[in-house]
């Protein structure tokens, strides 16, 4: 069933396109002056009307964040690799989208402290996530897909890791401007590796919900809560 694959791709593609949406409504509106510089996402998505949408937006790409972290844990179980990695992956997903979650709903300009919480949970759990994955890449790829979105991956997350530390520095130093163009690139690449799990994902033949009945009875369906058959 390779229409899985379009569910990774809808986050990038969808994310991305809403991100610029939100940032062109507040240029249109004049909450935010490109003249002055180059703005944060934050704050173009933290007055209304475009905070209504960029709360929205956020909330989705978290809810498809999940769903696409559970996927590709599932799979990687399927491909024989029950190891602690593929669960602290999965952990950092949720955490990751957790911090998608909070930073779209507690704009800066309202509740700042929460803001930048779900900021840090976003920016550095999604950033060890991905690069949890690119070492489950090399590890448990039965379908010769490293050779293709591993070198992809390694390349992105070096590039979102430099600049994570880049956007931090610069704003500390005052040079907003910079930090701004260091963070929509981040979150730009983010989506490009998000979209990179569309090529594993197709993989997927079936994807089923197996509930095990306890106590008396015989369990119903496998041990494992999600079950996906994989095509070779």
């Amino acid at each position: 069933m390779w229409a899985w694959a379009l569910l990774p791709i809808l986050l990038a593609i969808g994310g991305a396109a809403g991100m610029w949406a939100v940032c062109a409504m507040a240029v249109i509106n004049g909450t935010v002056n490109l003249t002055k510089g180059v703005p944060y996402i934050s704050e173009c998505g933290t007055y209304n009307p475009q905070s209504c949408v960029f709360s929205q937006l956020l909330n989705i790409c978290a809810f498809l964040g999940i769903w696409v972290a559970v996927l590709r844990f599932q799979q990687i179980r399927d491909f024989g690799l029950n190891s602690k990695v593929n669960t602290a992956s999965l952990v950092l997903g949720f955490i990751s989208a957790l911090g998608i979650s909070v930073l779209g709903n507690f704009q800066k300009s309202v509740l700042l402290g929460v803001h930048l919480f779900g900021v840090f949970l976003a920016f550095f759990g999604g950033l060890t996530y991905f690069w949890l994955q690119v070492w489950l890449t090399y590890k448990a790829e039965p379908c010769q897909d490293h050779h293709r979105v591993g070198p992809v991956r390694i390349v992105l997350c070096s590039i979102c890791t430099i600049l994570i530390f880049t956007t931090i520095a610069l704003h500390i130093t005052g040079h907003r401007s910079s930090a701004a163009v260091c963070e929509w690139v981040v979150v730009m690449a983010f989506f490009v590796l998000f979209g990179l799990f569309g090529v594993e994902l197709r993989h997927i033949d079936c994807h089923r919900l197996a509930v095990q009945k306890h106590g008396r009875g015989t369990p119903l369906g496998s041990n494992d809560v999600l079950g996906l058959s994989n095509a070779a």
